[in-house]
Parts: C-alpha cells; sequence; structure tokens
C-alpha cells in the first residue's frame, strides 16, 4: 500500500473548545492507483490529505505512507520524509513571485540535494509544455501556466505519491480540463499514486476509486 491510514483522528482549537475534524478514518490506497476525494466543504478533505502528506500531524491512529510510519515523526522528521517520496499540488499556486519558472522548480531540488537540479528542472517544464518559459516570472504567467510550474515542481523530483488539492480551484473550464489532462498524463509518466481532492464529479471520473468524506469520516467507497 502507498497509504495505510487506519482510525486517524485530528483534533484542533483548544482544550476548552475542541473541533472534532478527523474522526477515525481509515483509508488504503494501492501504490500506483489514483482515487478521488469527494465531499463538501468543511468535511475534512483538505485535512485528510494534510495529514496523509505530512504537513499536519494526527492526534491518533496509525499513517503509513511510501513505507514509512508518519505517525510517529515530528515536524522535521516529516519534512524529510516528503523530499522525493510525495508531489503535492495546491489550488493557490504557491509560487514564489521573486523567481522565474526554473527557479520556482530548480530551488526546492538544490535544496533536497537532488543532482542537476536545473537540468531537471528545464526538463520538467518542458515536459508540462512551458519550455519557452523559463525565464518568465509567476506575473508575466497566466493562472494555466503558473499552475503548469506547480505541476512542474510537484513532479521534478519524481515522487512516488501526488498530493492535488482542488488544483483546478482557480482556473476557467477549459483551462482546468488542460491542467487535469496534464496531471493525470504526468502521474502516469512517473507511475506515481495520486490522491487528488475535488468537487468535480467529472474529474473524479479519472480515477480509479471515489471516496466520498462527510463530517470528518469516510461514508462511500466506488470503484
Amino acid at each position: 500500500m502507498a497509504i495505510a491510514a487506519h482510525n486517524v483522528t485530528l483534533t484542533l482549537g483548544t482544550d476548552k473548545s475542541p473541533v472534532e475534524i478527523l474522526r477515525g478514518v481509515d483509508l488504503e490506497v494501492p501504490a500506483g492507483a489514483s482515487v478521488a476525494l469527494l465531499g463538501p466543504s468543511g468535511s475534512g478533505k483538505s485535512s485528510l490529505m494534510a495529514v496523509l502528506a505530512g504537513l499536519e500531524r494526527a492526534n491518533g491512529g496509525s499513517i503509513r505512507v511510501a513505507g514509512l510510519d508518519f505517525a510517529t515523526m515530528d515536524e522535521d522528521e516529516l519534512a524529510r520524509a516528503r523530499r522525493g517520496r510525495i508531489g503535492i499540488v495546491l489550488q493557490a499556486f504557491h509560487l514564489l513571485p521573486t523567481m522565474t519558472a526554473l527557479e520556482n522548480v530548480a530551488v526546492p531540488l538544490e535544496l533536497a540535494g537532488i543532482a542537476d537540479p536545473f537540468g531537471r528542472a528545464a526538463a520538467e517544464l518542458e515536459a508540462v509544455g512551458l519550455g519557452h518559459r523559463l525565464t518568465h516570472y509567476p506575473a508575466q504567467l497566466s493562472g494555466g501556466e503558473q499552475q503548469r510550474v506547480a505541476i512542474a515542481r510537484a513532479m521534478a523530483s519524481e515522487p512516488a505519491i501526488i498530493f492535488a488539492d482542488e488544483p483546478t480551484g482557480n482556473l476557467d473550464t477549459a483551462t482546468g480540463h488542460a491542467i487535469i489532462d496534464l496531471i493525470f498524463a504526468r502521474r502516469a509518466a512517473l507511475g506515481a499514486t495520486l490522491l487528488i481532492i475535488t468537487h468535480d464529479p467529472e474529474l473524479a471520473e479519472h480515477c480509479d476509486r471515489v471516496v466520498v468524506m462527510h463530517d470528518g469520516r469516510i461514508e462511500e467507497r466506488t470503484a
């Protein structure tokens, strides 16, 4: 299993006013599979992804991701565990405005100690159709182009698992469809596992399996 989570709980807020976000979630995702996570706003989808991606620590339960025990790691260990194993694409592009497209992709590779980071970044930007935009800054790119840079950044380390949280949420319909096609194409090229959060049933149909969350729990699984 690329992801094996059992009885995962997450509570935020204070001791006097706790807010239960995840209420005993069980989820297993085989290596190489694609899973769509659906559910209304506030159902816990993004929080579950954050826990599985090592961006948030659960309060309880067992979590194994890419063969590692995430439940026992501290924040520094989780950060190290993500490198080279996990790629993340978010609704907001989170590109550094003072860096070019090439630098936005290459610098994380460089910090992770990956060989030839700029060559690898250039190749990945070429793969997402931005070989002609390497020296452009985010403000000089369209929303769709910025998301392509973000996808290149997520994929450039050739991660085993890709998490995508509403990756088309800030894009128009046509651009969104192109971005989804790109995510699935790059994921197939890498042979990576994909967990994608979406409100779009059409996007979910691209996946091997659909999981529906409600009120912090998984309530439905369909093949």
